[in-house]
């Protein structure tokens, strides 16, 4: 049988989490001060002149370097909710997690050769 009456905690949850920013964004613009000027509208508002345009081109190897690192380290994630239930699974899981970290060596391998890993 069905209980709808046992996700009232989620649903509170839910909608509290979702009304807090909501919140937060339409008193800030209630009560946030509006003043529009030329120091406003200037690139930097730190009282320093800026020097040359803001558009600035990056090397695309930081970006490259960032992506590596975050596709790593998320998929890492993915190991915890293995290790902690390792006794229970049994076999078949530890042979799924140890193809899995394979993967990710191939991939950090294949990411060093390319010199995606390279920052200079």
């Amino acid at each position: 049988m069905f209980l709808l009456y046992e996700y009232d905690i989620f649903w509170a949850f839910l909608i509290i989490s979702s009304l807090i920013p909501i919140l937060a964004f339409f008193i800030s613009g209630v009560l946030a001060p509006i003043s529009k000027g030329p120091e406003k509208l200037s690139s930097y508002e730190s009282g320093i002149e800026p020097m040359g345009d803001a558009w600035v081109q990056f090397r695309i190897r930081y970006y490259m370097f960032a992506l590596v690192f975050v596709v790593f380290d998320v998929e890492t994630v993915f190991l915890y909710p293995w290790a902690m239930s390792f006794d229970v699974l049994g076999v078949s899981v530890f042979i799924e997690a140890f193809i899995f970290v394979l993967i990710l060596i191939v991939g950090s391998v294949y990411a060093w050769r390319k010199g995606a890993l390279e920052w200079s």
